[in-house]
């Protein structure tokens, strides 16, 4: 990035290429829509692209990139609110083909279709949480965070951040399991 600041604006296209489908998961599974997701990314990359010049090389770009991202969706997910549309848990089953990763090849068919289920599941499983443990969440496991840098993202302290993903990984294994119960009951 310092060298971006300084003029060597192509070296932009490598950190889009990094950290592009880890934001997309994210953004994907918050709103469930493909073109929403696509669309916070870019604006992601062309607001940060723009404020360039405040990025403090002291902190992580990643950091600084999420905490723009973030913010995106926040205001994304109010005005969603002002204007609904449709309702996200409708979309999850068409949008999931684009975003679930590749399917190995070690993976059979069914295997592939399941990981993609279970990443749908996922995904309607994180709508459920309050906004703060399912974006925690998202962070660390979709952007592959470590607990600090969700707290500085986060704008909280290394301790929340870490009760924001327990108490959620902690809903998600309720909610998990309470799905499994239901499937295994015959009538």
């Amino acid at each position: 990035m310092k060298r971006i600041c300084a003029g060597e604006y192509l070296l932009f296209d490598e950190l889009v290429m990094r950290y592009r489908d880890r934001l997309l998961r994210f953004a994907w599974s918050k709103y469930g829509k493909h073109a929403a997701a696509e669309d916070l990314v870019q604006e992601a990359f062309l607001s940060a692209f723009a404020a360039r010049k405040s990025y403090n090389p002291e902190f992580a770009f990643s950091t600084w990139l999420w905490t723009i991202f973030l913010n995106l969706c926040r205001r994304h997910y109010k005005r969603e609110l002002r204007h609904p549309r449709e309702l996200v848990r409708s979309s999850f089953n068409a949008a999931a083909a684009t975003v679930v990763p590749e399917p190995s090849s070690s993976e059979t068919p069914l295997q592939a279709a399941l990981k993609t289920e279970q990443f749908e599941l996922l995904a309607l499983y994180l709508t459920e949480l309050p906004e703060v443990q399912a974006d925690a969440l998202r962070l660390r496991f979709f952007g592959g965070m470590k607990f600090s840098e969700i707290a500085l993202t986060m704008e909280c302290s290394l301790s929340a951040a870490k009760v924001r993903v327990k108490n959620g990984l902690l809903q998600l294994s309720h909610r998990f399991s309470e799905g499994l119960t239901s499937e295994g009951d015959v009538s």
